[in-house]
C-alpha cells in the first residue's frame, strides 16, 4: 500500500511541478488524493540497517517533488481556502511522515507555518463544512510537536501569532482545548528568551472577562497554568514571575503588574498548587500603607485558605497577619476580611483553633464601630449558621441576633432578613428530623418580637411584626403541628415584654377583623341606610381600618377604591376568610387563586394580599389550639416549662380569638378532668372564652362549684370568672352563694371563699344586695378585727420573701372582699357601710399594731402587709368613693409612699401608677410620686420619675382634650392641680419647723416633694387667698411653702416664670381651704415675706443636690404641646428638667416675684389653637375658688348623684367646692344647695368673667410672725 500510495503521490508531484498556471479544480483534484494517498503511508521508523536506510532513501525521493511542488509552486500563498487546506493537510502528513527531519528546507518553513497559522484562524468558522479538516491539521501539529521549529528559526512573531489566534478562536470543545494546550505547553517547554512574552499572553487571557459565553479564551489560558504546574520548570519560571510581581513590582515592564492579585486570583482558581511557594510573598502585601493593596491582599489570602490543602497549618505566620486585617484600620479592609471569613469557614468547618479564632473575629466585628462592618458581619455569620446548622455556635448566634437591637436601622433591617432565613432552615431541618428543637434558634423569633418596641423605624411597627410572623417567619409548606410545637417552645423563652407585644399583635389583627365585619355587613345594608349617613359611617370605619396598615394613608385610599368595585367576589372572600378560624381552608386557596387573578402588575395587588392576610387566621387557628391541647392531653415526658409555656400561649390565643376553642370543648374537658398541673389556667381559658363554648352545664359546673368551694383562691377567680361567661341562669349563682355563706360561717377553707363571695358580688349582685350588711359586718368583726386567727404557717422573713402570717394574710382576703361588695353592689346599705369600712382602713393606716397578732412571731412583717393591703384597698375605692375619703385618710394613704418598708413603698407606689395609667383613680393620689421622691433607692427612685413623667404627659393631653370653648378653665383636670393637695399635706409634716429660721436644712428635706413636682407649674400663690379648714395654725405654714415653691419656680426659668394661663378662676378643695375671713380690701395690710432671697437660693441649691438623681436630671422631658403649636411643648424648657413638663403657660415670659404672689393676674386656659377663635377672654382678673366637682373622672357623675344625701349628712369631702368671686376682700359662704350643684356639674367650677372683680394691687407689707406650734 505505502508503495503504490509513495508512487501516487510522486506522480502528483510531477504534474504539479509541469503545470505553471493549474487551476482550482485541477489543484483541488490532484491535491485531495495526494492528502488521501499520504495518509495511508506509515511513518517509516529511524533506520538503522542498509535496507532501511536505502527504504528511506526510496520514500525521500518519492515524496520530494510533492514537497517541491508545494514551496515552489506558489501553492503556500494560494489565495482559496480549500487549496489552501488541502496544502495544510500535505504539508502536515509530510512532517508526521518524514520527522524527525523537517520536509523543507529552513528557508521555506517560514512560509509553510505561516499557511498553517493562517489555517487556525479559521477555526473561529466552526459551521464550514471544512471545519473538521482544519481541526484535524491542529491535531496533527499537536502530535508531532513540530510548531517548535519556529523557535529554531527564529519565528517568535509567528509563535506569538499563533498564540494570539488561539485565544481568539477557541471554542468549548475539549478537542479544540486539548490540542492547542499540547502546542502551547511544548513551545513553552523550548522557550527561553521568549517565555515572560508568551506567559504575559496567556495571563493577559486568564484573566480576561469574556462576555461572550461562546469565547473561551479565559478556559485556555486556565488549562496552560494548570498543565505548566504538572511540569517543573514551567511551574518555577511562572512562580518567579508572580513573586517579582509582589517584590519588585515598580521594576517591571509588563503591563500586568498592575492586575497581579487578578492574576492570583485565577491562577488560584485553576492551579492552586502552583503558588504555594509564593504564600511568604504575601504577608508583606497584608501589611503594605496602600488600603487597596491590603484589600487585594486580603481577598487573595481569603481565597488561599479556603483552599483543602491545609494551607492554614502549612502559613501560620500568613494567617496570624489575615486575622488582623478583621480590626484593620480601614473599614473597606475589614469588610472584605468578613467577606472572605464564609469560605474559610465553608473550607475547614472541623479545623478547630483557626475556625474558632475566625468565628471569634467576625463576633468581634458584630460590634465594630461601623455600621457597614456590623451589617456585613451580621450577613457573614447568617451565611455561616445556614452552611451547617449543626456545627453553628451558639455564642455567635446570640451575638447575631442582638444586632436586631443595633442602633442603626440598616443593620436591624439586614439582620432581620437574614435571621428569618436562618430560622426558616431551622424550621425545615427539625422538620426534616435532622436536628431538634433548639432555644438558641427559638430566640430568633423573640428577639425579632422586641423590634415591636422600635420607634424609630415604621418596618418595625405592630402592622408590619404580624407580617413576619404570618408570612415570613416559617416555610411555607411547614406543617401546623411543626409551626405550634416552635410555638410552644419560643413562648417557653418569652418575658413579659415579648408577651406583651405579642398580645398587641393579636389584639389588632382582632379589631381589624371586627372592623372589617362591620364594614361588610354595613355594605350590605347599603340600600335600607340612608346613603349621607352610611357614608360616613364607612369614612370614619375606614380610617380606623386603615390604621391597622403599615402605611395608613395608602390604605385608606386603597379601601376607598375597594368601596366602589361592584364585583362581590372580593367581598364574599373577606368574608369567607373573616369567618374561617382553620389555617387550611378553602378560603386560604380562594385567596391564593384571586391574587393570581388579579396579577402582581394590578396596583391594588399588594394592598389587596395585606388585606387578605389580615383577614384569615394565619399566625394561630382553631389547628393551633388543637395542636396545644393535644400535647397537654399526651405530655407523657412531663416538661412541666413547656407545659406551663403550652397553656399560657394558649391563653394569649383564646384571650383574643376565643372562638378558636369552639368544636374543642370535649377534648377541652377531658383535659381539664385529668388535673393538670395547668389547671388553673384552662380555667382561665374558660373564663376568657366560656361565652364562645358549648359546654353541658351540667357536666362543667360541678367542677367549676367544687373550684369555688374547695379549690386554692387563684383557681377560684378564674372558676368564678368562667361561671359568668358560661351564661349559668341566677338560680345558680343563688345556691352558690348560699353555699358559700355557709362555709363562711363554718370557717372553712376561709380564703377561698372570700374569694369566691367576690365574684359573686362583682357578677351577680342582686344576690348578694340582700345581705350586703351581714357579710361586710361578719368579714370585719369576725376576720378583719379579730386580734388573733388561727395560723397554720407563719412567715419568717418579709424582706426576703415578703410574705406574712396566715392571720395576716385572712385579715387582707377579707378586706378584698368589702372592696369588691362596695364597688359592685349599689343601694342604700352599701352607702351606710361605706363610712364604716374606711374607718377600718383608716385605723389599719394608723395603727397597723391593732389588727395583728403579736404571737404569730412575724410581727413587723404583718404590720407593713396590714398598711399596704389597707392603702391599696383606698385607692380601689377611691374610683366610686372617693367623695367619702377624707383628707386625713387621703394623706395616711399616699404617706405609704415614705413607708420604711421598700416592698410597701414599691408595691403602693406601682399600684397607684397602674391605676393612674388606667383612669381609675382620682388625679390627686398622684401626690404619692413627688413624696416618694426622697427615698433612698436609686432604682425606686428612678422608677418613680418615670411614674410622675406619664402621670403628667397623660393627663395633660387628657386635660386638653376635654376643653371645649363652653366649659373653659377646668383647671382641676390638669396634673398641675395635684398640688394643692401635696402642699396640703406638706403642711401638716411633723418636721415643719416651730419658727421661720435660716438654716435651709430642714425646708430643703420638706420641700423636696415640692422641688420634684413644680415643673408641672400650677399657680401656687393661689392659696395665700384661702386659708386652712382642718387646721387655722398651719395656715402661716402654706403661705411659707408657697412662697418657697414661687421662688423655685423664678429659679427654673432664670428669674422669671411664665405668666400662667390659668382659668379666670382656680378651685381648691373646700375639704382641706375655705376662703379668707379676713377682709383684703385697700386698707388692709398683705401679709409680709417670710425669708429673704438669699435664704430661698440656699433652699433652692440644696433641694437641688438633696433631689435631682445624679444622671436624671439632663434627660429632657418632652411631654406637652406648645401653646399654639400642636405637638410642642407649652413652655420653654427650663434649665433644670425636673421629669415632668410645666402644665399650661402663655407664651409671654412675665417675672413673677415673690411680693407680687397674692396679686398675680389669671388669664385665659390653655385652648387649643384651633378652637381660640371660639374664647371670649374674660376681662376680669384670676379668682381663687373652693370646689365641689369629682376628682375623678367626668363620667362619674352617677356616683356623685348617689352620694349627694350622705355628704349633706356628714361632712365636706375633698371634693366638696364653695366658690368666691373679687380679690378675697369679702367672705363667701355658699349655700348647701349650691355645693350639691357644683358637685354634679362642671359647669358650676367656672365662673363668669362679669361676676370678678380687680384685685387690690397693694405691695406686700412686713407683718409680725405667725408660725405657731404643731
Amino acid at each position: 500500500m505505502d508503495e503504490s500510495s509513495l508512487q501516487l503521490v510522486s506522480e502528483i508531484g510531477r504534474h504539479l511541478a509541469h503545470r505553471t498556471r493549474p487551476n482550482k479544480d485541477f489543484l483541488v483534484k490532484s491535491l485531495g488524493k495526494a492528502a488521501n494517498a499520504l495518509a495511508l503511508i506509515k511513518q517509516s521508523p529511524q533506520p538503522r540497517t542498509a535496507k532501511e536506510v536505502q527504504a528511506a532513501k526510496k520514500q525521500e525521493d518519492a515524496l520530494k517533488p510533492l514537497a517541491n511542488a508545494v514551496v515552489c509552486g506558489g501553492l503556500l500563498q494560494h489565495a482559496d481556502k480549500e487549496v489552501r487546506l488541502l496544502v495544510a493537510m500535505c504539508v502536515t502528513d509530510l512532517f508526521r511522515i518524514m520527522a524527525p527531519v523537517p520536509p523543507f528546507e529552513d528557508k521555506h518553513l517560514r512560509d509553510v507555518f505561516k499557511l498553517i497559522i493562517s489555517l487556525f484562524e479559521d477555526l473561529a468558522d466552526t459551521a464550514s463544512p471544512f471545519f473538521s479538516k482544519r481541526v484535524k491539521v491542529l491535531e496533527t501539529m499537536a502530535q508531532l510537536k513540530c510548531c517548535v521549529i519556529m523557535l529554531e528559526i527564529d519565528c517568535i512573531d509567528l509563535v506569538l501569532e499563533m498564540f494570539n489566534i488561539f485565544f481568539s478562536v477557541v471554542r468549548d470543545e475539549h478537542l479544540l482545548i486539548s490540542a492547542m494546550t499540547s502546542i502551547m505547553i511544548n513551545i513553552l517547554n523550548e522557550s527561553e528568551e521568549a517565555f515572560q512574552q508568551l506567559l504575559e499572553v496567556i495571563l493577559q487571557n486568564l484573566i480576561r472577562q469574556n462576555k461572550d459565553a461562546i469565547f473561551t479564551a479565559d478556559k485556555l489560558a486556565a488549562s496552560v497554568i494548570k498543565a505548566c504546574a504538572q511540569e517543573d520548570e514551567l511551574n518555577s519560571l511562572v512562580c518567579g514571575f508572580l513573586t517579582t510581581c509582589i517584590h519588585d513590582r515598580d521594576a517591571m515592564g509588563s503591563e500586568l503588574k498592575e492586575y497581579y492579585n487578578e492574576i492570583f486570583s485565577k491562577v488560584f482558581q485553576c492551579a492552586p498548587e502552583m503558588l504555594l511557594d509564593v504564600i511568604p510573598s504575601l504577608i508583606k502585601e497584608l501589611s503594605a500603607d496602600e488600603v487597596d493593596v491590603r484589600i487585594k491582599a486580603v481577598n487573595l489570602v481569603g481565597m488561599l485558605f479556603a483552599l483543602q490543602h491545609h494551607v492554614v497549618q502549612k502559613y501560620h505566620e500568613l494567617f496570624v497577619e489575615f486575622l488582623k486585617r478583621f480590626s484593620d484600620k480601614s473599614v473597606d479592609v475589614r469588610i472584605s476580611a468578613l467577606q472572605c471569613a464564609k469560605a474559610f469557614y465553608l473550607a475547614n468547618p472541623y479545623d478547630g483553633t483557626e475556625s474558632r479564632e475566625i468565628m471569634t473575629s467576625v463576633g468581634d466585628r458584630l460590634l465594630d464601630s461601623d455600621d457597614q462592618v456590623r451589617k456585613q458581619a451580621v450577613l457573614v455569620a447568617c451565611d455561616i449558621f445556614s452552611s451547617n446548622l449543626k456545627l453553628v455556635s451558639s455564642k455567635l448566634l446570640s451575638q447575631a441576633t442582638e444586632r436586631l437591637r443595633d442602633i442603626k436601622i440598616t443593620v436591624r433591617k439586614s439582620a432581620l432578613q437574614k435571621l428569618i432565613k436562618v430560622y426558616r432552615d431551622y424550621c425545615k431541618k427539625c422538620y426534616e428530623g435532622s436536628m431538634t428543637i433548639s432555644d438558641h434558634f427559638e430566640e430568633i423569633p423573640c428577639k425579632i418580637m422586641m423590634l415591636c418596641y422600635d420607634k424609630d423605624c415604621k418596618e418595625f411597627r405592630f402592622q408590619n411584626i404580624e407580617f413576619v410572623l404570618a408570612n415570613d417567619l416559617f416555610p411555607e409548606d411547614l406543617s401546623v403541628e411543626e409551626r405550634t410545637n416552635h410555638w410552644m417552645h419560643m413562648f417557653s423563652l418569652f418575658s413579659f415584654p415579648h408577651e406583651k407585644a405579642l398580645d398587641t399583635i393579636l389584639t389588632q389583627k382582632r379589631r381589624f377583623q371586627n372592623e372589617m365585619k362591620s364594614y361588610l355587613a354595613m355594605r350590605k345594608k347599603l340600600k335600607e341606610i340612608c346613603p349621607e349617613e352610611t357614608q360616613k359611617k364607612i369614612e370614619i370605619m375606614f380610617t380606623k381600618i386603615a390604621a391597622f396598615f403599615p402605611d395608613s394613608h395608602k390604605a385608606e385610599e386603597c379601601l376607598h377604591k375597594l368601596n366602589q368595585i361592584k364585583d362581590n367576589s372580593v367581598f364574599k372572600l373577606l368574608e369567607k376568610l373573616l369567618e374561617e378560624q382553620a389555617f387550611t381552608t378553602i378560603g386560604q386557596t380562594m385567596k391564593d387563586k384571586h391574587l393570581v387573578m388579579i396579577g402582581d402588575s394590578n396596583p391594588n395587588y399588594e394592598f389587596l394580599r395585606l388585606l387578605f392576610s389580615k383577614c384569615s387566621s394565619n399566625i394561630f387557628s382553631s389547628e393551633h389550639v388543637k395542636c396545644i391541647l393535644d400535647y397537654l392531653s399526651n405530655n407523657e415526658n412531663g416538661n412541666k416549662d413547656l407545659e406551663d409555656s403550652s397553656a399560657n400561649l394558649l391563653l394569649a390565643i383564646v384571650r383574643n380569638f376565643p372562638s378558636m376553642l369552639k368544636g374543642l370543648e370535649k377534648q377541652f374537658q377531658k383535659l381539664l378532668e385529668q388535673k393538670s398541673p395547668v389547671n388553673d389556667k384552662l380555667i382561665e381559658v374558660i373564663a376568657k372564652a366560656g361565652s364562645h363554648m358549648s359546654f353541658n352545664h351540667s357536666d362543667i359546673y360541678p367542677l367549676l362549684k367544687r373550684i369555688c368551694l374547695d379549690g386554692t383562691r387563684r383557681q377560684a377567680k378564674f372558676a368564678g370568672s368562667a361561671i359568668a361567661a358560661l351564661s349559668f341562669e341566677q338560680s345558680v349563682f343563688r345556691k352558690l352563694y348560699e353555699e358559700l355563706v355557709d362555709s363562711l360561717y363554718s370557717k372553712r377553707n376561709v380564703p377561698t371563699i372570700l374569694q369566691s363571695l367576690g365574684f359573686i358580688a362583682q357578677y351577680s349582685v342582686s344576690n348578694f344586695e340582700t345581705q350586703v350588711e351581714e357579710i361586710t359586718s361578719y368579714i370585719c368583726q369576725k376576720i378583719i378585727q379579730m386580734e388573733h386567727l388561727d395560723d397554720g404557717h407563719y412567715a419568717t422573713s418579709f424582706h426576703d420573701t415578703s410574705q406574712c402570717s396566715e392571720s395576716c394574710r385572712l385579715k387582707i382576703y377579707g378586706l378584698k372582699t368589702l372592696v369588691k361588695i362596695s364597688l359592685h353592689c349599689e343601694g342604700s346599705h352599701v352607702k351606710h357601710n361605706i363610712n364604716g369600712v374606711l374607718d377600718i382602713l383608716s385605723r389599719m393606716l394608723r395603727e397597723s399594731d391593732n389588727f395583728i397578732s403579736i404571737a404569730t412571731g412575724s410581727c413587723e412583717s404583718d404590720k407593713a402587709h396590714i398598711r399596704l393591703a389597707a392603702a391599696k384597698a383606698i385607692l380601689r375605692l377611691a374610683r366610686k368613693w372617693d367623695l367619702h375619703i377624707t383628707p386625713d385618710i387621703f394623706r395616711f394613704t399616699i404617706l405609704i409612699a415614705k413607708d420604711s418598708s421598700f416592698f410597701v413603698r414599691s408595691t403602693f407606689l406601682s399600684k397607684t401608677q397602674k391605676l393612674l395609667k388606667e383612669h381609675k383613680l382620682p388625679i390627686r393620689f398622684a401626690c404619692a410620686f413627688a413624696l416618694a421622691v426622697t427615698d433612698g433607692t436609686d432604682d425606686l427612685q428612678y422608677q418613680n420619675y418615670k411614674y410622675m413623667r406619664e402621670f403628667i404627659k397623660d393627663y395633660s393631653i387628657l386635660a386638653r382634650r376635654r376643653q371645649t370653648s363652653a366649659v373653659q378653665g377646668v383647671i382641676i383636670d390638669y396634673p398641675a392641680y395635684i398640688l394643692v393637695f401635696l402642699i396640703h399635706v406638706l403642711a401638716r409634716n411633723n418636721d415643719f419647723p416651730f419658727e421661720v429660721c435660716q438654716d435651709e436644712k430642714p425646708y430643703a428635706d420638706l420641700c423636696s416633694p415640692l422641688f420634684f413636682i413644680l415643673q408641672a407649674l400650677v399657680d401656687i400663690s393661689i392659696v395665700e387667698g384661702a386659708q386652712d379648714i382642718v387646721n387655722d395654725a398651719v395656715l402661716h405654714k402654706l403661705h411659707m411653702l408657697a412662697e418657697i415653691g414661687i421662688f423655685i419656680l423664678n429659679e427654673f426659668n432664670h428669674g422669671g416664670i411664665s405668666v400662667l394661663q390659668t382659668p379666670g378662676q382656680i378651685l381648691l378643695p373646700s375639704s382641706l381651704y375655705r376662703v379668707s375671713l379676713i377682709k383684703n380690701d385697700t386698707s388692709s395690710k398683705c401679709p409680709k415675706s417670710f425669708f429673704d432671697e438669699k435664704f430661698l437660693s440656699r433652699v433652692f441649691h440644696a433641694l437641688k443636690e438633696s433631689t435631682v438623681p445624679h444622671g436624671y436630671a439632663q434627660k429632657p422631658a418632652k411631654t406637652l404641646p406648645k401653646h399654639g403649636h400642636k405637638g410642642q411643648q407649652d413652655v420653654k424648657k427650663s434649665n433644670v428638667n425636673i421629669y415632668g413638663v410645666l402644665d399650661s403657660a402663655s407664651s409671654k415670659p412675665d417675672d413673677l416675684s415673690r411680693r407680687e404672689i397674692a396679686n398675680a393676674k389669671a388669664v385665659r386656659p390653655n385652648i387649643p389653637s384651633v378652637k381660640r377663635g371660639k374664647c371670649v377672654p374674660s376681662s376680669g382678673s384670676g379668682t381663687v375658688g373652693l370646689h365641689e366637682c369629682s376628682m375623678t373622672e367626668k363620667q362619674q357623675k352617677i356616683a356623685s348623684k348617689h352620694c349627694e344625701k350622705t355628704i349633706e349628712r356628714n361632712m365636706l369631702s375633698s371634693s366638696d367646692s364653695v366658690r368666691f368671686k373679687g380679690s378675697l376682700t369679702e367672705s363667701h359662704v355658699p349655700t348647701r344647695k349650691s355645693k350639691r350643684a357644683a358637685a354634679c356639674s362642671s359647669e358650676n367650677a367656672v365662673t363668669s368673667s362679669k361676676h370678678t372683680v380687680e384685685p387690690s394691687k397693694c405691695r406686700r407689707t412686713k407683718r409680725k410672725d405667725t408660725c405657731g406650734s404643731k
